[in-house]
């Protein structure tokens, strides 16, 4: 399930992606998002707004989410690694995944954007791409024809595949747990 985990203990900031406003709050697109919101509410954390995202302070660990639409993710990223004093190393960007299947998710460090256009403007802005990734799989997992993911990213998540998301959250943080 994981291709290479984040280095141990170098991760100082999550910032889960997705796109601005109600009517994008419940889509798949906005996965990395959703995960965000499930650390801080199962961990305790209350989000603050800035300019360009808002966060919330975990000990040691900082959640954001951008204010920005997932194409000009890297907008965000950059002020908020910016504001927190941060390099890419120090990065973990949470975010949907239409490759993976749902109920599936992989960690990676210093890929390409593989055509996701939020991490493609993460990694033009920070002319980098060495921050850490978890790929959270919004795929239907059973598909008689292959949608595109334009089809599917951002019509809302349905009950039940909402509950898959929060099972493979706590497999999340069960994972990270693990390697700490």
């Amino acid at each position: 399930m994981i291709a290479r985990k984040p280095k141990r203990g170098g991760i100082r900031l999550i910032i889960g992606l997705g796109n601005p406003g109600k009517e994008y709050s419940n889509t798949y697109h906005n996965a990395g998002g959703i995960f965000t919101d499930y650390l801080a509410r199962t961990l305790g954390g209350v989000f603050k707004k800035t300019r360009d995202f808002e966060y919330a302070r975990l000990d040691k660990l900082i959640l954001a989410k951008p204010f920005t639409y997932m194409n000009e993710s890297g907008t965000a990223v950059y002020a908020a690694m910016k504001y927190f004093k941060l390099a890419p190393a120090d990065v973990l960007v949470a975010h949907d995944d239409s490759d993976l299947a749902l109920g599936k998710f992989k960690f990676s460090v210093g890929q390409r954007p593989a055509g996701h256009h939020g991490i493609e403007s993460v990694v033009n802005v920070l002319d980098s791409n060495d921050f850490a990734r978890l790929r959270i799989g919004v795929r239907p997992p059973v598909e008689k024809k292959r949608k595109k993911a334009g089809d599917f990213v951002l019509k809302p998540i349905t009950p039940i595949d909402k509950e898959v998301l929060e099972s493979v959250f706590q497999d999340i943080v069960a994972e990270i747990r693990d390697s700490s």
